[in-house]
């Protein structure tokens, strides 16, 4: 997935209007849109087909899919119908679950990222034990998406050993949680930015001023 300015937009907000004048102040800057829960569960899983007719955009549904398989795969076809060109999984609910949303993926022509590790504090005391083996799952199964997160570099640069440099990372937790964007880019290949977009009252100047410390 070519990800423009290796910047994803977490549009993490709770009504359209809200969300198009996001998209529009920094639409000419980022091409990926990351859209989870909130929006989809207050304005429908339309919201994704509608953010597409109306942008130029790529959008990776972070529906973080944990389920048995025949609930994924229902998962995953009616998110794929509703126009997502990705989806984000679980890896810790084993081989068959994440088998189920890559089948469907395949029929649709699209893309599955594999959630190896996540970037809040409590995800150490479960998820991160576990982590390596999800990304070595992933492997073996020929997924070449993942998620890594950037609060944790440490870990990041151990997903990305695992994982290989010709698999494709995305990681969470710049900006509002302390993510390091030009340090998280030295194992990542882009950026999953939400809150310190969304929540300012210049989402344009707030990507401008992260590509500058990116680039220089």
């Amino acid at each position: 997935m070519e990800v423009k300015n290796n910047i994803i937009l977490a549009l993490d907000v709770l009504n359209m209007e809200e969300a198009l004048s996001i998209v529009d102040n920094v639409s000419k800057y980022i091409n990926t849109i990351k859209i989870g829960y909130p929006l989809v569960l207050s304005q429908g899983p339309e919201s994704i087909t509608f953010i597409k007719e109306n942008f130029d955009c790529k959008v990776i549904a972070d529906f973080k899919v944990a389920d048995i398989p025949e609930t994924n795969e229902k998962i995953a076809n009616m998110t794929f119908e509703a126009g997502a060109d990705a989806i984000i999984v679980h890896g810790f609910v084993g081989e068959d679950s994440v088998k189920a949303c890559m089948d469907s993926a395949k029929i649709y022509d699209k893309e599955v990222f594999l959630l190896t590790e996540m970037s809040h504090p409590g995800a150490s005391m479960f998820l991160q034990p576990h982590a390596e083996e999800i990304a070595e799952m992933g492997v073996k199964m020929g997924i070449t998406n993942y998620v890594g997160p950037s609060t944790k570099l440490d870990r990041l640069e151990i997903i990305r050993n695992i994982i290989g440099k010709e698999s494709f990372l995305i990681s969470p937790g710049v900006g509002t949680q302390g993510g390091d964007p030009k340090k998280t880019l030295e194992f990542a290949d882009a950026l999953i930015v939400g809150r310190s977009i969304y929540l300012s009252n210049d989402p344009e100047g707030v990507v401008e001023d992260m590509l500058m410390k990116i680039k220089f």
